[in-house]
């Protein structure tokens, strides 16, 4: 395995972070869009509390919170709200294309951001299981999709064409740029992410760039939703490692809230439960009384008979 489980989750959650924290300049903007990813936080600590996914939950914790979801950045947050389902689902295309439908029915039905959580969700898959290849990612996502009305597998094929021509950003821009749909942004997303696969630094930088007219006719959410959308798929391939580290240590020292969280580094230690409860790995020293009730004196031992142990 090229990069361990947890360093890709642990990309996947700080890339989107920084992806949507990141001006046009590359500077991270301590407090902007704090609670672009709250939900994705909420979803997460359901995950690990629970175990499986519970939508009843989910719901349960978005109200406790008073969350409403603004109609300008209602999609891109539904998106990143559903990171956490892609990671805990993400060996079983079958099982994550079913949770995906069903969380997504929390909010509002709308195919567009249907089709653009499954392809985020489904390039993250096999970014973690070590299948995604830059050269059929965008088929095998089209074909994950299934019929849809919506334009977005026909704007990830012009994707497919412009870095089939090595075609630049500014070209880019110009074809996706110049209307604020979120189509557009999938598709931007995924060519900063492709054309710039193991360089995260790169591909969120192209992501957020703004450096001609028709990329600042874009709103600046716009820009934030291509940009963690990137990060988000960039940290899922290229794990926590392929993030610079003086943009790492820079969150770390400032240790400022981060999607409603207190800190920076309560998100990575979020992230470690969450990839412990994924795995099936135990912290006795979290649960004592749940795993040594009944053997007050004896340790506890776990045996398993050879290849019993499966993939969910």
């Amino acid at each position: 395995m090229r990069y361990s489980p947890i360093s890709r989750f642990r990309g996947t959650f700080l890339g989107a972070f920084l992806g949507g924290s990141l001006t046009s300049d590359g500077k991270i903007q301590s407090q902007s869009y704090l609670d672009l990813g709250r939900m994705a936080i909420l979803g997460t600590e359901s995950l690990i509390n629970l175990g499986k996914l519970d939508l009843d939950d989910w719901i349960a914790r978005q109200q406790q919170e008073s969350l409403h979801l603004a109609a300008d950045d209602i999609s891109i947050k539904i998106i990143i709200a559903t990171l956490p389902i892609a990671l805990f689902f993400h060996e079983n295309p079958i099982k994550l294309r079913q949770n995906l439908l069903r969380v997504l029915k929390i909010w509002e039905d709308d195919p567009v951001v249907r089709d653009g959580t499954l392809a985020v969700a489904y390039a993250i898959s096999l970014a973690l299981t070590e299948k995604l290849d830059p050269l059929t990612l965008i088929p095998q996502t089209i074909s994950f999709l299934g019929e849809t009305p919506t334009y977005i597998p026909k704007k990830l094929l012009k994707v497919q064409n412009l870095l089939g021509q090595g075609a630049g950003l500014s070209r880019a821009q110009a074809e996706f740029v110049k209307e604020e749909k979120l189509s557009n942004t999938i598709a931007m997303a995924f060519y900063c992410f492709l054309s710039t696969l193991e360089d995260f630094r790169l591909a969120v930088l192209q992501a957020t760039h703004n450096g001609n007219s028709k990329v600042q006719d874009a709103t600046s959410l716009s820009s934030q939703a291509t940009g963690a959308i990137t990060g988000a798929l960039s940290g899922a391939y290229n794990g926590i490692g392929g993030i610079p580290v003086n943009w790492q240590v820079l969150l770390l020292q400032r240790n400022s809230p981060a999607w409603g969280l207190t800190s920076f580094s309560q998100m990575l230690k979020l992230t470690d439960a969450f990839v412990a409860v994924w795995s099936g790995v135990y912290d006795i020293d979290l649960n004592p009384r749940e795993l040594t009730q009944g053997c007050e004196e004896a340790l506890l031992s776990v045996y398993a008979a050879p290849r019993v142990i499966r993939s969910r």
